[in-house]
């Protein structure tokens, strides 16, 4: 069944490249279906791939052949909540080893533009801790980080505990 709204993604060319690795990357992610245009167009030719769907963690997508118009920007991003370092480490490494960058807080950018947070349970629970003081000591830790460290979030906490 075809979802009534989806996110549509604009790509320059790489939207079947991209959900292909998303589906690769995350759970509860996959490729639905691939349509090719019937004429050439502004940024492509017949046959080229045109949309693609898509489920990123079970969100229904639309990655669209756009041409380079509109880049991705931070305005949009995947937010992405792991269970433990081993997942914040495997979905960080596999999106900035795949051409992707490294930001501060968590933050990374695929390959294609699209920006993602890799942001552990660990990290939300401690800055949303109802004691102010591990709050900000927490929140102090990640600001230093660009690949969220769990065990440094704790020893942060564990300092003004």
């Amino acid at each position: 069944m075809r979802s009534k709204n989806m996110v549509c993604l604009w790509y320059d060319g790489g939207a079947l490249e991209a959900a292909t690795f998303y589906a690769s990357t995350f759970a509860d992610s996959a490729v639905h279906a691939v349509q090719r245009a019937p004429l050439d167009y502004p940024s492509g030719k017949q046959g080229d791939v045109l949309t693609v769907e898509f489920t990123v963690m079970g969100i229904p997508c639309m990655g669209l052949n756009g041409g380079p118009g509109f880049p991705h920007s931070v305005a949009f991003s995947f937010q992405v909540a792991t269970s433990d370092q081993a997942e914040t480490d495997r979905l960080w490494d596999a999106i900035v080893t795949n051409g992707g960058a490294e930001n501060a807080c968590g933050w990374c950018r695929d390959r294609w533009g699209l920006s993602g947070q890799i942001t552990p349970h660990a990290l939300s629970d401690a800055i949303s801790n109802s004691n102010p003081a591990v709050a900000r000591a927490a929140f102090a830790a990640m600001m230093q980080m660009r690949k969220i460290d769990i065990a440094a979030i704790e020893a942060a906490v564990a300092a003004v505990q």
